[in-house]
């Protein structure tokens, strides 16, 4: 059950973690213009994941200072995810070795 519990856990951050990335990217291709705009499957999946993305980002925009056009919160959550992950570890480990065999 616990191991269960934890595995759901690796994985679900694991999963925001690539939601994070895949977001940065298409931001990233969106501005510079590789990416056609006025495509509505780009817009789409661009604003999916800005949905995704944005109430994780907002607390932490509050707390950062203005760097001008360079947007650090999404590092910022990378961060607090591999954190997240060691100190998960880091509990299952105490918690003892049946919990991830």
């Amino acid at each position: 059950m616990t191991a269960a519990f934890f595995d759901i856990l690796f994985l679900l951050l694991n999963v925001l973690f690539y939601i994070i990335i895949a977001q940065v990217i298409l931001s990233w291709l969106f501005v510079f213009g590789v990416i056609n705009p006025s495509s509505g499957f780009v817009r789409g999946l661009v604003d999916a994941l800005d949905r995704i993305t944005g109430p994780l980002y907002r607390p932490i925009r509050k707390v950062m200072p203005d760097f001008g056009g360079i947007d650090l919160s999404p590092m910022v959550l990378i961060i607090l995810i591999m954190i997240l992950q060691r100190v998960l570890a880091g509990v299952a480990m105490e918690l003892g070795p049946t919990v991830f065999s």
